[in-house]
């Protein structure tokens, strides 16, 4: 049962099946290369990066990444044609495998330069920057939306955020199809609407409705259209029912906060295909399988990048969920926290304080056999 590393990837081969939405302030390259061990098929996409950005600041960073990510799309925010194509290029010449365009973020960042959601009022610029994207670069080029925007900061505002009419439904239909004209390979759509200039990033995340029949009449309305529906999923029976629907889910903090989720989806959605004639292990055997491999791959990666100068807390500060929901989970947090503030940039600092944080956790869980997961994570 392959979960971790993505082997044999190619830009032919790889689905919309599972993804991990971009997250500002979270999905950077550690980010992504710890969740990418929970498996080697999910798509992640990277933290929106600016094309004003990466035409004016260090290009190199802002596009680093680990090959193990494979298969990853950068996300792009911003509204001028030449300049998305620009740094479209770019992405693609750093190895990128997708380009996303944002046009569902309502964070202050977005909005403030008229990017992001606030970008669905305006769909013929959506549609040229989509054109200009998909001349300057041959990899898929798709888009991050919403079912629809609403402004103000009034009673009204939140009302029409949980209506969707036939207002509603035309203006999305415009837009997805303006967007599909122009060269979109995929559209990844948030089940909900954003509020712009009442509600905060967070407030937007929680206050509109989840409507999931909306992005299933869309799919029906387009059915040539990949369409991968955001938004809310957080158990796997919502997660499968909604790939009877549509095409892809895309997962945000609840992968992030809770990453074994991750590897329970990709036993459930690939694992039939990867695993046929193979004997199914347990949830528990499953998870420990699972943190073992994740650890390991970890300590060698934390290895290199403290050799490189890297910070050990920006590596391990998105590892906190690997216990998420288990006994030991605070003192991993803790552990991992606490000491990577003490530790230096010593060789061996990273490992030896990844080994420390689960010790920790397993002196506060029930004893498990210690066999179990070495023995089936050898390599």
């Amino acid at each position: 049962m392959e979960i971790g590393i993505s082997e044999g990837f190619s830009r032919e081969n790889f689905d919309r099946k599972v993804s991990v939405a971009p997250m500002i302030g979270r999905t950077d390259r550690h980010c992504r290369y710890f969740l990418r061990g929970f498996s080697a098929r999910m798509l992640l996409y990277t933290e929106m990066i600016t094309a004003d950005d990466l035409m004016r600041g260090d290009r190199a960073r802002l596009l680093e990444f680990d090959p193990e990510e494979h298969p990853v799309a950068l996300q792009l925010g911003g509204c001028d044609p030449q300049e998305l194509a620009t740094a479209a290029r770019m992405g693609e010449q750093a190895g990128y495998d997708e380009i996303n365009l944002n046009c569902g973020c309502p964070s202050d960042r977005a909005t403030g330069c008229a990017f992001g959601a606030y970008l669905m009022q305006r769909p013929q610029t959506v549609a040229d920057c989509v054109a200009a994207i998909r001349a300057a670069v041959r990899v898929p080029v798709t888009v991050k939306m919403r079912i629809g925007v609403v402004e103000g900061r009034d009673r009204a505002a939140l009302e029409a955020s949980r209506r969707f009419d036939l207002a509603d439904r035309d203006a999305l239909y415009r837009f997805v199809a303006g967007v599909r004209d122009a060269g979109c390979g995929a559209v990844i759509v948030h089940a909900r609407k954003a509020v712009l200039g009442g509600l905060s990033a967070q407030e937007n995340r929680q206050i509109p409705p989840l409507q999931y029949d909306v992005v299933t009449e869309l799919k029906r309305a387009f059915p040539d259209l990949p369409v991968v529906v955001n938004g809310g999923l957080r158990e796997p029976d919502a997660v499968l029912g909604a790939l009877e629907r549509v095409d892809g889910v895309m997962l945000g903090r609840e992968a992030y906060h809770r990453p074994l989720f991750l590897a329970r989806l990709h036993a459930l959605v690939f694992g039939a295909e990867e695993n046929a004639g193979r004997s199914h292990p347990n949830r528990e055997t499953l998870d420990a399988i699972v943190r073992t491999r994740v650890m390991e791959r970890m300590e060698s990666y934390t290895e290199r990048q403290l050799s490189h100068g890297e910070k050990l807390l920006s590596i391990v500060r998105h590892l906190q969920g690997l216990y998420a929901g288990e006994p030991g989970a605070e003192e991993f947090r803790r552990t991992l926290s606490e000491g990577a503030r003490r530790a230096g940039g010593r060789a061996g600092a990273g490992t030896e304080l990844l080994l420390a944080a689960v010790a920790s956790a397993r002196l506060s869980s029930p004893a498990a056999p210690p066999s179990i997961a070495p023995a089936m994570c050898s390599r």
